[in-house]
């Protein structure tokens, strides 16, 4: 039986050549999910609470409850992409299960009827925030090629770093030594370094070891454009595990804490296809192949209050620090191609690098929320939410300068509201609900990432110590899928993404 051995590089070279913008958007964004009474009202729960979810958005909301409570939440989901890239269009779909929510809220109700506070919550839960199970293909002709990627990567690159292996050199052992012993070049060599071993870029004079120009090995033509194709599939979830407390205070004014544990698991793998004929090419096919691997932990903590106006009126505030992270990624890489005469080169190092541990720092968030009760009949509840995405900032402990790509961020990305709406009507055990939602895009130019709408629908029926509740929410959000940010390879998709979600609820009376 054939064992293959995969190599471990431990890399010293900048992680500004690996990180972007759209790293910061992702691990920033929080989705609607957790429960499916929550989700049936599209997250609206910030001045109403009574609902484990609930305690994502306001800390409060523990303290509402009457009774200690628990539940479970299941949900299925199915993203629908319809990806436009030059003359070329695709539909994909993607159905992933997920586990939602799990958490209890345990009530003391202070029986000292002569004290301040009413009832004390201390609760725990965890919420699954963000779903990054996604997958997308696009294909398309285009004039430009592939091959651009790595000539720019290779330009500067003395011949003799990137070319040819020579001895008992192995393209295994040069990938690993341009990526350790490279300083902030790695991975710029390593690009250069595979773009040369196949036949992807020539150097202009191949016998000068000091050589530091290349060229492209495949030819374009406006009359005779080339065959690309692109797939993505991502596969993972961003995740918290909450300590919450609250206390009812003079019997209208509830108050909460919450300190949150994040984590991250993202892994990621495109693959890049191109196909020419044209004259002068030396290259007709080539096939590259990206693979990362992304974990992380984090911290962030939350207040919050609810004021119960009247009867009928509530006001919730709330505010969630930033989130501080720690995450470390794993990349690997192959490229294939097949020349003129048809042999078939495969440049795959077999190595897996470890980047060194980065910092991120995720925009704080505030919340306002109001809430109307029609008794024991429903209510309607609205939340409004603001994150200052330009405030994002990536950072390390001295081996590297993100200073470049913080100042992009602050210059590309804004400030960006999210409006919430929900309403439930009751009708004896059963309750009936209904959302909106709205969350403008992170981008200033609101191009590469369009704002994002949802409508959601819920029913539950409450059995007595017992609930079992139903959601189906629906959302969409267009972008520019970039193949390969920060280079001078800019081809990118236009994605049309639609979310269905189907979930359901367990919830009992402890």
């Amino acid at each position: 039986m054939k064992k293959i051995f995969l190599i471990i590089s431990i890399l010293s070279f900048s992680l500004t050549n690996a990180q972007d913008i759209t790293d910061a958007v992702r691990f920033s964004q929080q989705e609607i999910l957790g429960t499916a009474r929550f989700r049936g009202m599209s997250g609206a729960f910030g001045a109403l609470g009574g609902d484990l979810s609930a305690l994502q958005i306001n800390p409060a909301g523990s303290a509402v409850f009457l009774n200690s409570s628990g539940s479970i939440t299941l949900s299925s989901s199915n993203i629908q992409n319809d990806v436009s890239y030059l003359n070329g269009f695709n539909e994909s779909s993607f159905t992933n299960l997920n586990f939602n929510q799990l958490g209890a809220v345990f009530v003391y109700n202070n029986r000292n009827e002569s004290s301040k506070i009413g009832r004390i919550s201390l609760g725990i839960a965890y919420d699954q925030t963000t779903d990054f199970a996604e997958e997308l293909f696009a294909f398309g002709s285009s004039n430009s090629s592939i091959a651009e990627y790595f000539v720019a990567q290779a330009q500067g690159v003395p011949l003799s770093i990137v070319g040819p292996t020579t001895g008992n050199e192995s393209v295994q052992d040069v990938y690993i030594d341009l990526g350790e012993n490279s300083g902030n070049n790695g991975f710029r060599y390593q690009q250069a370094f595979l773009g040369n071993q196949s036949g992807i870029i020539i150097a202009d004079d191949p016998s000068d070891p000091d050589n530091v120009n290349y060229s492209s090995a495949v030819v374009t033509d406006i009359n005779n454009p080339v065959d690309q194709d692109y797939y993505y599939e991502s596969t993972g979830l961003n995740g918290k595990f909450t300590v919450n407390a609250g206390m009812q205070i003079h019997e209208r004014f509830h108050l909460g804490f919450n300190l949150n544990s994040h984590f991250i698991n993202y892994d990621r793998v495109t693959i890049f296809d191109e196909f020419n004929n044209n004259a002068g090419s030396s290259i007709n096919e080539i096939s590259f192949t990206n693979r990362l691997s992304t974990i992380g932990a984090g911290f962030s903590a939350q207040v919050g209050g609810i004021l119960k106006v009247s009867n009928r009126l509530r006001l919730g505030a709330s505010f969630e620090s930033p989130t501080w992270y720690y995450i470390e990624e794993e990349t690997s890489q192959r490229v294939r191609t097949v020349n003129t005469t048809g042999n078939i080169n495969v440049v795959d190092p077999n190595v897996i690098n470890i980047f060194p541990e980065y910092q991120l720092r995720t925009p704080a968030r505030a919340t306002g929320s109001v809430a109307i009760l029609f008794g024991k009949r429903g209510l309607i509840s609205l939340d409004y939410s603001y994150k200052n995405y330009g405030s994002t900032e990536f950072d390390s402990d001295g081996f590297d300068d993100f200073s470049d790509l913080n100042r992009e961020i602050e210059n590309t990305l804004q400030g960006a509201s999210t409006l919430r709406i929900g309403g439930e009507l009751r009708n004896g055990n059963w309750s009936f609900r209904g959302g909106y939602s709205y969350e403008e895009s992170p981008y200033q130019d609101e191009i590469t990432l369009g704002d994002r709408t949802g409508l959601s629908l819920g029913i539950g029926y409450n059995f007595g110590k017992v609930k079992f509740d139903v959601a189906y929410d629906y959302s969409e959000q267009q972008r520019n899928q970039q193949f390969y940010p920060n280079s001078s390879f800019t081809n990118f998709a236009f994605v049309d993404s639609y979310r269905d979600n189907l979930t359901f609820t367990l919830s009992l009376n402890l």
